[in-house]
């Protein structure tokens, strides 16, 4: 693969995974887009190892908090917050996994990536819902704890995401503003959501990849990783800096625009 076509794939992963914009519809996209090779199961599980990274270190406060809520849960201290907001993440992660092997087992998942129309649709109509979201007016305690109730249904908002175009990290930060959290903490608790299902992800591939025995791409790979983590971490950085300041407006105007596109290009 080209170099500069393997770092833009990486770079467009990188930015985009992040951003309530949908990174899997720009992955998919951009092959049908430019005319170029789709880059290949190897290079995906590389560019997603690499947001990993990123979003590991950005938050590895809480990470470190997750890890000693498996010490604490190991030793039965179950109510400890470490050891909530572990059981949280588990919970959350839940739905998307058992939908994911449903449709990757019965194919949807292949049929949902060749729809561009519906990949539009999901840019636009999610997107709106994101303003939606965003507009209600709430008074965020700064108290707030995440309760596993939450966590189930931010679990299923999560699993919406399995549509193309939905947008993983949008569709977790609407679920978290309707249920008042405030905009940064909303997008804290979207990304480390994305840390178990990425993983699993990653590791699914992985494993596929594995399976095939094909490892002539590693080098690429390796490439695509380094670019995809530094891309992640910049945006993300950026992302939780102006939500201090600003709403998710901007990323709401992209999708519509980026969507009302990909309609009129799929059916006209």
């Amino acid at each position: 693969m080209p170099l500069l076509h393997l770092i833009i794939i990486a770079i467009i992963q990188g930015i985009t995974e992040f951003l309530p914009i949908s990174s899997s519809a720009h992955l998919i996209l951009f092959p049908n887009l430019t005319g170029t090779e789709d880059q290949g199961q190897i290079i995906d599980v590389a560019v997603h190892f690499g947001t990993l990274l990123a979003v590991t270190y950005y938050f590895r406060r809480d990470v470190a908090n997750i890890l000693m809520g498996a010490r604490d849960i190991t030793r039965g201290a179950n109510q400890s917050e470490n050891a909530r907001l572990l059981l949280c993440l588990i919970i959350a992660t839940i739905p998307a996994v058992i939908l994911g092997l449903v449709f990757k087992l019965s194919g949807i998942d292949l049929m949902l990536r060749d729809n561009v129309g519906l990949i539009g649709a999901a840019m636009l109509g999610f997107g709106l819902v994101l303003w939606w979201a965003d507009r209600q007016e709430n008074t965020p305690s700064p108290t707030r704890i995440w309760t596993l109730g939450e966590a189930l249904k931010l679990g299923l908002w999560q699993a919406l995401a399995l549509i193309p175009g939905a947008s993983r990290s949008g569709i977790t930060i609407t679920g978290a503003r309707f249920m008042g959290f405030s905009r940064d903490a909303a997008a804290r608790l979207s990304m480390l959501m994305s840390i178990p299902v990425v993983l699993a992800a990653t590791t699914l591939g992985t494993l596929e990849t594995i399976a095939k025995g094909d490892y002539s791409a590693l080098y690429d790979a390796g490439i695509a990783a380094c670019f995809a983590a530094i891309s992640a971490f910049i945006a993300l950085s950026v992302m939780m800096s102006l939500l201090k300041r600003v709403s998710f407006l901007p990323y709401v105007i992209y999708r519509v625009l980026f969507g009302s596109f990909l309609i009129l290009w799929a059916y006209l």
